[in-house]
């Protein structure tokens, strides 16, 4: 497939990413429909020009126009990208069924696994939408905060798709100057390390809230490095990917930059606020790793992989363990080789 075949792409969801790549995309003359919830929101993106609330001082380029008709979005498009919260993937891949052609390649640029199916997005995209199959679609994964990268920032990502073909027509279409793209074609564990990272971020961002120390920190990003990898090669991923970008640089941005919103939640929980106040305070914006907590420790539940990060994550957000006490649980694990 040419670049052309993507001359026209469709982007689902207003969300900071979602705004970004139709933005980066559009910089690049890529002709972009971006598809709002509402006529309401279409029209005040469409006056402003730009995404006050999420992305403001970063103009629509002229390619970029927005809709809130799904028909009108995804009409006769190259591409379409996804990029909304995972726990609404399937009712937005549901409305864009009949839209859809055929021949479109779907991209998701969602992270996080579905709470009660255990799904990777790919998976629901392919369940919900008729034209769509493992052939075509792919996700995009990486340490991508969007902020940086709707600034110019260097960045790099990873496109992945079961189709070395598909994953070529999005690399074309995304990389550029500033934004470098590679494809993989391990499309479980490119999706698995985006899911999972966002459960060790949040127990990053906690650590941050209690100044444990830089000791600490490294050593839950690596044992968290290791229980991503254990599930999911046990998913049938390769252990390698967990190494590159959607693994382990993934993991670092988020655990590590004040952009992150995993980190921020598990920071605020520290410092005392409700899991239900943490969320609040990122108007609007979703943690992923609060939502994808529960379908990893099922998945691995059923897998019998051992996690005992997400374990404990999941008792300190749904359980009420204090998280000091989880801590010391960690710590006071038997001794036992790396």
């Amino acid at each position: 497939m040419a670049r052309n075949a993507a001359s026209t792409v469709a982007v689902v969801g207003t969300t900071t990413w979602g705004t970004t790549l139709a933005i980066i995309l559009a910089r690049q003359g890529v002709d972009v429909r971006l598809f709002a919830r509402t006529e309401s929101e279409a029209e005040r993106l469409r006056t402003a020009g730009e995404h006050t609330q999420r992305l403001p001082g970063h103009a629509f380029p002229p390619a970029l126009s927005v809709t809130a008709s799904l028909s009108e979005a995804l009409s006769d498009v190259g591409v379409v990208l996804f990029a909304v919260p995972s726990h609404t993937l399937r009712d937005n891949a549901r409305a864009a069924a009949s839209h859809l052609s055929g021949a479109a390649v779907i991209i998701s640029a969602c992270k996080g696994l579905e709470r009660d199916t255990m799904l990777r997005m790919s998976q629901v995209l392919i369940e919900e939408l008729p034209s769509a199959s493992a052939e075509r679609v792919c996700c995009l994964s990486g340490p991508n905060l969007a902020r940086e990268i709707v600034a110019g920032f260097p960045a790099s990502t990873v496109i992945a798709s079961a189709n070395a073909e598909a994953a070529t027509v999005a690399q074309k279409l995304l990389n550029s100057n500033s934004f470098r793209v590679y494809t993989n074609t391990d499309l479980v564990g490119v999706e698995m390390g985006g899911a999972l990272k966002n459960i060790v971020a949040l127990g990053a961002g906690m650590s941050d809230g209690l100044q444990a120390g830089n000791n600490a920190k490294a050593a839950f990003v690596s044992r968290g490095i290791a229980e991503i990898t254990r599930l999911g090669v046990a998913e049938g991923a390769d252990p390698l990917t967990f190494s590159g970008l959607a693994g382990l640089g993934d993991l670092i941005a988020t655990c590590y930059s004040p952009l992150s919103r995993n980190r921020m939640v598990g920071e605020q929980l520290a410092r005392g606020k409700s899991v239900v106040e943490a969320m609040a305070s990122l108007g609007g914006e979703v943690a992923e790793g609060v939502t994808t907590t529960p379908a990893a420790l099922a998945l691995a539940e059923r897998r019998a992989v051992e996690m005992p990060i997400v374990q404990l994550t999941h008792r300190v957000l749904f359980e009420g363990l204090d998280l000091r006490e989880a801590i010391s649980e960690l710590m006071g694990r038997a001794p036992r080789p790396e």
